[in-house]
Formats: structure tokens, C-alpha cells, sequence
């Protein structure tokens, strides 16, 4: 049985259809919230470390892991909003870090990817074990989306979670590498380039890598990148086999657990149909598509209501919480997003 396909209700105002407006709202222009966090260092089975923020705890409720995007944080708007919504639902909610990017270098060369699912777990496994009857949750934006989708797919009817999201997938990562080779796209890649660069510097200082610095230096695009650094250091044969094995997409069909995925065919990081089929997904799966909202957008023209996405992704996960989606009826839909 397939999983559904289907346009949202999401409708951005008149005057903000355009792709870099609605990405660049969100991701630059919002004064992002500040929800109340601690934070926590986590060993990892290999003796590295990623750090975990955590809301204040509530007692009895569902715990939602939280997986930014490339070169994110609990500080980028988009994790700080929806960690404000949550707290003022009263959930529980922890941000995990990808190694490197909570601003302390890591004690080992490699660093993460959006097909990194063994830190994903080893958390999740930790959670089980000092909480076992607390349902988990979990929320993945862009590469982190990838990589929550991807550990879904390859643990299917065995994965914990009782239910997941995912915003802005890149579902097949050489679509997104090219697509940020072409027009504005160019800026966004160049910005994070930057920021990847900058990270490179920062453990070659202090870490003997396995790579060639100089030349991923020299890096133009995320081709040659990848190619060079997230490649080799996480034991790939090369970007192709790296892009390949890591996208998320083939593996779809293969999850267990009620899962949303919001998509916006304008995403100025993706083609149109980067975006799956509804025949490519497995029966919890419930994809819901918008023609506008840019890349982890959604900036709505509801007045009192404009971060439609938190808006959604709440409405999700409380339903998921009270036991409201059942993974053998194609993950129903909650209502959500209307506000």
C-alpha cells in the first residue's frame, strides 16, 4: 500500500510568493524566539561527543528530538521557533547537534552528513534506556531531514519512534548540489560553502584530517566539496557513491512509523521533482506539497498565523503524542495547518 500525496493548505501572502523571499523571510529577516535551553554533552559509542539543548523537562509528556540542517544550530530560526512552540505546548524537546556544529570542535576527523544516522540512534537508544515508556517524537529539517528519513527507512518496523517529520528534504542529494549551481541558488551555496570552510579551518588546527585542506579549500561547488572532504572522511569511494548511498529517497517505502513530509516544489535548493511520489512511500507516509514556501519557509498570509510550518508540525505532534495516528491507517491526517 502507498502512502498519500497531496497539496497543503499553506498559502503565502501575495506579496511573498517568491522562493528567496519566503526562504530568506524565515532563515534571515525573523527575529527568531528564545526558548529556555540547557545544555548537555552526550558521548557517543566512539568516544566523540555531540551536544544536545533541552528544554526545561515536563513531566509525562512526549519527547521530540529535533535534527537541524546543514550548519545549524538551536540558535537558526527555524529550530528556535519550533522549540518555543513546543515548550509553550508544554512537550519536551531536545536539539541534538551534528558533530561540530554547536561551535566546539570535535575530538575526531570526521564530522557529519545527511546520510549520518548512527549519532541519531545512539541517542535514541540512550533515551529508550532512561525512559523507556516515554513516547518519542521527532522532527528533521533539510539535511536532517534526510538523515531522520533515512534511519527510518533502514530500521523500518523496528525504528522506536512512535511518530516523525521531516521540512525541505534534499530526498536526492545530487538534485541539490546541482540545483545550487544554477542562478540565485548560487548564494545560498556560496553561504554555506563559507560556513563549511570555516568549520575545515577550525578542526585542521586542531585535528590531523585524512584530507586534502588545501585543496577542499578550493572547493567551487558542493561537488567538489563532498568530494573532497565529506567524502573521504566518512568513508565513501566519492561524492557520487557519498550522494548515492546517502539520499533518502529509496528508502521511503520502507518506514514504519506515521511520518509528514512538507515540501515546496519553488524550493529554491531543489528541482520540482527532486519531491517523491506517493508511490514511493510507504503507508504511514503522508506528504503534503505546497507551490510556494521556498526552502523551510512557509510564511503564510493568515494574519496571527504566519509560521504556518510550526503551526502544522505542533498540531502533528500533539496528535501523535494523544495516540491520534496509526501507522497501518497511512499516518492520518490531524487537521493541521489551518492555523
Amino acid at each position: 500500500m502507498a502512502g498519500t500525496a497531496q497539496r497543503s493548505t499553506f498559502r503565502p501572502p501575495r506579496w511573498l510568493r517568491n522562493p528567496h523571499a519566503q526562504t530568506l523571510r524565515a532563515s534571515v529577516l525573523r527575529r527568531a524566539p528564545r526558548p529556555p535551553l540547557w545544555r548537555q554533552r552526550f558521548t557517543l559509542p566512539d568516544g566523540d561527543f555531540v551536544d544536545l539543548d533541552w528544554l526545561p523537562p515536563r513531566p509525562g509528556r512526549a519527547l521530540v528530538i529535533v535534527l537541524h540542517g546543514l550548519e545549524g544550530s538551536s540558535r537558526s530560526p527555524y529550530a528556535a521557533g519550533l522549540l518555543a512552540r513546543l515548550h509553550g505546548a508544554g512537550l519536551n524537546a531536545v536539539l541534538m547537534h551534528f558533530r561540530g556544529c554547536s561551535g566546539v570542535p570535535n575530538r575526531r576527523p570526521r564530522s557529519y552528513h545527511a546520510g549520518d544516522t548512527g549519532d541519531l540512534a545512539a541517542l535514541v537508544a540512550h533515551l529508550r534506556r532512561v525512559a523507556p515508556q516515554r513516547p518519542l517524537l521527532a522532527v528533521g529539517y533539510s539535511l536532517g531531514g534526510n538523515a531522520l528519513l533515512r534511519w527510518l527507512g533502514e530500521t523500518g518496523p523496528a525504528n522506536p519512534l512512535r511518530a516523525a517529520a521531516a521540512v525541505s528534504v534534499p530526498y536526492r542529494l545530487a538534485d541539490a548540489a546541482r540545483r545550487l549551481q544554477r542562478g540565485l541558488s548560487r548564494l545560498y551555496q556560496a553561504h554555506l560553502l563559507r560556513r563549511l570552510k570555516a568549520g575545515l579551518r577550525r578542526r585542521a588546527a586542531v585535528l590531523d584530517l585524512p584530507v586534502d585542506v588545501a585543496a577542499a579549500l578550493r572547493a567551487r561547488d558542493f561537488f567538489e566539496f563532498d568530494d573532497r572532504v565529506t567524502a573521504p572522511l566518512h568513508g565513501f569511494a566519492g561524492v557520487a557513491d557519498y550522494y548515492r548511498r546517502a539520499s533518502c529517497r529509496d528508502v521511503l517505502r520502507h518506514i514504519a512509523v506515521p511520518t509528514l513530509l512538507l515540501h515546496a516544489l519553488d524550493d529554491p535548493f531543489l528541482f520540482p521533482d527532486t519531491m517523491p511520489g506517493a508511490d514511493e512511500l510507504a503507508a504511514p507516509v503522508r506528504l503534503e506539497w505546497s507551490p510556494h514556501g521556498g526552502h523551510v519557509g512557509f510564511y503564510a498570509r493568515q494574519r496571527g498565523a504566519r509560521w504556518w510550518l510550526e503551526a502544522l508540525l505542533l498540531n502533528w505532534l500533539l496528535t501523535a503524542e494523544a495516540g491520534g495516528l496509526s501507522p497501518s491507517s497511512g499516518a492520518s491526517h490531524p487537521g493541521a495547518g489551518r492555523g
